[in-house]
């Protein structure tokens, strides 16, 4: 499938601020599920900074931007070619292994919903215990725009029964290294047609570590593993780790900001 992606994410600061610096996951993964045929990324009154590719193969770009200043664009634009996978993550270069995605944080620190979870699946071999633990997840937490915000846990999403696809992935992956399987937090692009209306372009999923297998994803906000409806972005311990857009500010000035995200396919 061809993809065609448009990102908008709009700062302002209600008075100037002194500078900015961001650091960007906003380049799509090298691997087998996706070619890239284009991809621009550009800032506002920006200066490209230092880049590199982290110990999880994602590529990592930074920007400033000198004030004074009170608003701020970042603009993505490109198209995709995707390819359907299996939801395995192939051809992915990654040095860090798997079982540095054991670790947990404060944003996926089990408690005994958690725990709970992870001993449903358990006895079972990992690649039925990841999907069972995904469908686990999905009927858990019910898909409900503002029943949660950016700070809140995975022990958090279950006890309230609500949330969206961080929140599911965040479940998910708690569960996941409960019971031993390295887990991390994948932030992306989702296409949705008009019978998929609720899920937001700018996507959020968890990969499990299978041996045998490698990284396989899993959505359970859509009860499937990734397909070519996907564009993966950048992965992380949670979902601050993984924000394709992390930043700070130099002055007092109060930031509010905006995101228009469109995922279009074309007919080849």
């Amino acid at each position: 499938m061809l993809l065609i992606v448009d990102h908008v994410t709009e700062y302002h600061y209600d008075r100037p601020v002194r500078g900015v610096v961001q650091s960007h996951r906003l380049t799509p993964t090298r691997c087998e599920a996706q070619k890239v045929l284009d991809w621009t990324v550009s800032v506002s009154g920006g200066v490209q900074g230092g880049s590199f590719r982290d110990g999880a193969g994602d590529w990592v770009q930074s920007w400033t931007v000198a004030g004074p200043v009170t608003d701020i664009t970042v603009h993505v634009q490109g198209r995709v070619q995707t390819f359907d996978t299996a939801g395995i993550l192939k051809g992915n270069r990654e040095p860090v292994p798997p079982e540095a995605w054991l670790r947990d944080t404060a944003l996926t620190t089990p408690d005994e919903a958690v725990r709970a979870l992870a001993a449903s699946v358990a006895g079972q071999e990992p690649l039925s215990a990841a999907h069972a633990l995904s469908v686990a997840v999905a009927e858990a937490i019910s898909y409900r725009t503002g029943a949660t915000y950016a700070q809140t846990t995975a022990a958090e999403a279950l006890a309230l029964g609500e949330g969206v696809c961080q929140d599911h992935a965040h479940a998910l992956i708690a569960a996941a290294r409960v019971a031993g399987m390295p887990a991390r937090y994948v932030s992306g692009y989702l296409f949705t047609d008009q019978d998929e209306i609720r899920h937001e372009a700018a996507h959020a999923w968890g990969e499990i570590f299978i041996p045998g297998f490698g990284w396989i994803g899993f959505d359970p906000a859509n009860r499937c593993c990734p397909d070519t409806r996907y564009i993966r972005l950048g992965c992380g311990l949670d979902a601050a780790e993984a924000a394709p857009i992390r930043g700070v500010s130099r002055g007092s000035g109060e930031e509010s900001l905006s995101v228009t995200v469109a995922v279009q396919t074309q007919e080849q």
